[in-house]
């Protein structure tokens, strides 16, 4: 798959879009609405999906600036006509976010290199898991985390287990029809050891994953993250900045 389709691709996973290609929804549980504007760049050229609710006029002007952009795939360094399309964005509301990704692929079947025991919700065994955990109740340190019920382990999913312990889980943070991309969450007391390198090794191997190119993507600001994909070896191809 080359940069340009793969990247489109990866717009079609974090997305719920339109007929028309504008953003719908975000392509998780409870279908948020997205940003007004995500920006995506690789060495290729650039990509841009407006929000729906993006008047014509300022989608016009935006989509005219994308054309003419320079390939970019550096999140650190702002992309052709940046400037512009927050101004044409702020005419018809304040621009009250701008975040900054880096975009991976991730492999299919990577090995999963820590000694740790490995549930997936593909199993029998991780059925009869998910059953009990939702039978006992949330552990604190989930809690803690965000993780409110089983309802946010999101299909598919891996976790790492030490001993009766979660100590790292990765899930489709977005999914759709033509790719797929993971979320990774490494608990307090259990980083700096690879568990989260091993859960997203795991999950790449899901077999209902396997017609799908994967990815893997996080914020600038989110060093432990990228060491996470560092660790994997993970080639990074992209770049995104969301507008909201």
């Amino acid at each position: 798959m080359e940069a340009l389709e793969a990247l489109e691709a990866n717009i079609g996973a974090i997305f719920g879009l339109s007929e028309t290609g504008r953003i719908v929804c975000e392509n998780e549980p409870g279908r948020p609405a997205g940003p007004r504007l995500f920006l995506a760049g690789c060495r290729e050229g650039v990509r841009a999906v407006l929000r729906h609710d993006v008047g014509a006029e300022t989608a016009r002007a935006i989509e005219a600036l994308v054309a003419r952009a320079a390939p970019w795939f550096d999140p650190w360094a702002d992309p052709d006509g940046l400037e512009d399309m927050l101004a044409l964005l702020g005419r018809d509301a304040p621009v009250e976010s701008v975040s900054r990704s880096l975009i991976y692929r991730l492999p299919h079947a990577l090995p999963v290199a820590a000694d740790v025991r490995i549930i997936t919700g593909d199993t029998g065994e991780g059925l009869r898991w998910l059953a009990g955990l939702a039978q006992t109740g949330m552990p604190p340190h989930l809690l803690e985390a965000g993780f409110l019920g089983v309802g946010d382990f999101w299909e598919p999913w891996v976790v790492a287990l030490e001993g009766d312990t979660i100590a790292a889980m990765a899930f489709a943070a977005r999914i759709g029809p033509r790719a797929a991309e993971t979320g990774v969450y490494a608990f307090p007391g259990f980083r700096g050891r690879g568990l989260a390198a091993a859960v997203t090794a795991a999950w790449s191997s899901l077999p209902e994953l396997a017609d799908r190119p994967l990815f893997y993507s996080t914020q600038t600001t989110n060093v432990s993250s990228q060491r996470v994909a560092a660790r994997l070896g993970l080639p990074q191809f992209g770049a995104g900045i969301r507008m909201t």
